[in-house]
């Protein structure tokens, strides 16, 4: 089976966003242990997923819980569904 170009970019953009997934978890995971914001880790996980969390926690009210990652991951979730539906 041949894939057309605009089909190889589709799949090729739904994987970006399952890679993005995957950085959301890292950063919300690493968040409990790592507080260091000298650490490359932490600093590569904060610049990257920052500029998606950011907006949404400034929309969501202060519950003493950051559930942007929730939030961020749900939307992403959405956005894959209808780029995938573009095949």
């Amino acid at each position: 089976m041949r894939l057309d170009p605009a089909s190889i970019f589709i799949l090729f953009l739904a994987r970006l966003i399952e890679i993005y997934y995957w950085l959301i978890i890292a950063r919300a995971i690493l968040s409990w242990f790592i507080r260091d914001p000298r650490d490359k880790v932490y600093r590569f996980l904060y610049g990257i997923t920052e500029p998606v969390l950011a907006p949404i926690r400034r929309i969501l009210p202060d519950m003493g819980l950051d559930l942007s990652p929730l939030i961020a991951f749900f939307i992403l979730q959405v956005l894959k569904r209808l780029i995938l539906s573009l095949l």
